[in-house]
């Protein structure tokens, strides 16, 4: 690590304590970006801090920042902490989620759509002319390919508590969500130098499945993959030159993929975006 050299950007991962988001986090940093970790796990952000540190023989940037995406003023709080220090903002990647787990966040929202889609619309908001300064920028929206398994959002279900045995219903619809953000965020923001992107990191080994029952994980495992291969494509859409003209699509195994059908509904986007918008206030 003795050629080691900070590249002058900064990045913020939401989740970064574990799974593809450490992995995500790590990786940045030990190229060279100003890494902030945003998650809610104060220890494990320093566990994973620790690694970066003795990697790069101290020479990296990586810091703790207090993030509940459950709760909308830990969000707001989130972005003003981070605004204060007068920094650029390069890279910022949407990766925290749940699956599986059921109930409402304290912001008054479906639990898993809350945490994966409205505390990032929210975080997204506020730092959105922070990046537009600091382009050019990128935003990440880690989604999944089990976005295909829902057929549209109920505006009135995302506003009740988890119904579905599993919480997978509703994991699908908070992961159309994600695509359909990413989708709209690079339409308003086209020609700002601000470019979207929504992932899919694959079926991923983490304890985003802690809350599944055990027998289901079990059947899931078989096609599991590392965190370490799940943040592939997170790390090709934050770093790829050549990327820096596409925005607002969808990709897998670091390759553009068509999402699904609604998916690419510009109008459902639209709804999306002005519902977010009301809940956030």
């Amino acid at each position: 690590m003795s050629q080691f050299k900070l590249n002058g950007k900064v990045a913020l991962v939401t989740g970064a304590n574990s799974g593809i988001g450490a992995v995500t986090a790590k990786a940045l940093a030990l190229q060279g970006y100003h890494v902030f970790l945003a998650c809610r796990d104060r220890n494990k952000a320093y566990e994973v801090i620790q690694e970066i540190y003795a990697e790069s023989n101290g020479q990296a940037e990586a810091e703790f920042i207090e993030l509940d995406l459950a709760n909308l003023d830990s969000v707001r709080s989130c972005a003003t902490q981070f605004l204060q220090r007068n920094l650029p903002l390069h890279l910022l990647i949407c990766n925290a989620g749940l699956a599986g787990h059921k109930g409402m966040t304290a912001s008054g929202f479906e639990l898993t759509f809350g945490v994966c889609h409205v505390g990032h619309f929210l975080l997204t908001e506020l730092l959105t002319e922070k990046l537009i300064a600091s382009q050019p920028a990128r935003v990440i929206v880690v989604s999944s390919k089990a976005h295909r398994h829902a057929k549209t959002i109920d505006f009135d279900a995302v506003l009740k508590p988890t119904q579905s045995i599993g919480g997978l219903k509703e994991y699908a619809v908070a992961k159309l969500a994600n695509v359909l953000f990413a989708k709209e965020l690079g339409r308003r923001l086209y020609g700002t130098g601000v470019t979207t992107y929504a992932i899919h990191p694959g079926v991923v080994s983490t304890n985003v499945w802690r809350s599944l029952p055990k027998p289901m994980v079990k059947a899931l495992s078989r096609w599991m993959i590392s965190p370490e291969q799940g943040a592939q494509t997170t790390l090709y859409c934050a770093t790829a030159p050549h990327l820096s003209g596409e925005t607002g699509m969808y990709y897998e195994d670091c390759k553009v993929k068509a999402s699904s059908h609604v998916a690419q509904d510009m109008e459902l986007a639209r709804r999306l975006w002005e519902r977010s918008v009301q809940w956030v206030g």
